[in-house]
């Protein structure tokens, strides 16, 4: 009887020890940013959190689900653009579950799903557009890219925060091409800009050159402050002024001779 007695009580302790452990697992603590999905019998139940979360032993099960933002970092993708042009572009997707319910019962595992979605929607959009509009324009690239894969995930219970686009990584031959164009690029802006500087410089010129053919004592002067301005250089250049007056006089000397050789010619 001791025996069969000590082997009821071994067996009373085991159970009873089975049961304190279903009992302690019943209980669970989430986090802030937690829910657990609840299925009894395999059924939905509820989804309940945070806090602390008391379970029915052997019925219920709770898968546990965070709500923060996720960075999903997407692989780089080789695609060719509309312009037939080879490049490998990477991009980051930001995401969160704002349905637990869904995101466990629509879809296996959202985090692949969403891995692949991105995948395949960052190769159709970035290879529907030329290199330009790819590099040049990123915000619509991301917005497009935001825009569908937030409609694909929607049924999962995932909403898309952002996307960005990484890396768009050029062929070693694109890259030289595309620097000897902004070379050229950057010439043909240098000489458009001497060539408006020469013009602008002429125009100045000839209005200068109106304003002192209008009087001639502001050429003298003009010709003195010249004159002036080289003599404080401290140079040894040798200046021999030629009086103005000589220089009429054999302008009109000039004028004279060719009426005169007009005048005999008739």
């Amino acid at each position: 009887m001791e025996a069969v007695a000590g082997l009821l009580f071994g067996f009373g302790g085991i159970i009873g020890f089975i049961l304190l452990i279903a009992v302690l697992r019943s209980f669970r603590v989430l986090n802030e940013y937690e829910r657990g999905v609840i299925f009894r019998l395999g059924k939905f139940s509820a989804v309940k959190g945070p806090g602390l979360i008391i379970l029915i032993p052997i019925l219920d099960r709770m898968i546990k689900i965070s709500l923060r933002t996720i960075a999903l970092d997407v692989p780089g993708q080789d695609i060719i653009t509309k312009d037939n042009v080879s490049v490998k572009v990477n991009a980051v997707v930001y995401f969160k579950v704002i349905n637990p319910q869904l995101a466990i019962i629509q879809v296996e595992d959202y985090m692949y799903a969403t891995s692949l979605i991105s995948q395949t929607t960052l190769r159709t959009v970035t290879g529907q557009g030329d290199l330009d509009d790819l590099l040049a324009h990123r915000e619509l690239v991301n917005s497009r890219l935001k825009e569908l894969i937030d409609k694909s995930t929607e049924p999962w219970g995932i909403q898309v925060m952002n996307v960005e686009l990484k890396n768009v990584d050029l062929p070693v031959e694109m890259i030289r091409a595309m620097s000897r164009q902004a070379e050229a690029e950057r010439d043909k802006r240098a000489k458009i800009i001497n060539s408006e500087g020469e013009f602008m410089s002429a125009q100045k010129l000839a209005e200068a050159g109106k304003i002192l053919g209008t009087d001639p004592n502001a050429l003298q002067l003009r010709y003195l402050q010249v004159m002036t301005e080289i003599a404080t250089e401290k140079t040894s250049t040798m200046i021999i002024p030629l009086p103005m007056e000589i220089m009429r006089y054999f302008t009109s000397m000039t004028e004279k001779y060719e009426r005169e050789n007009k005048e005999l010619n008739k």
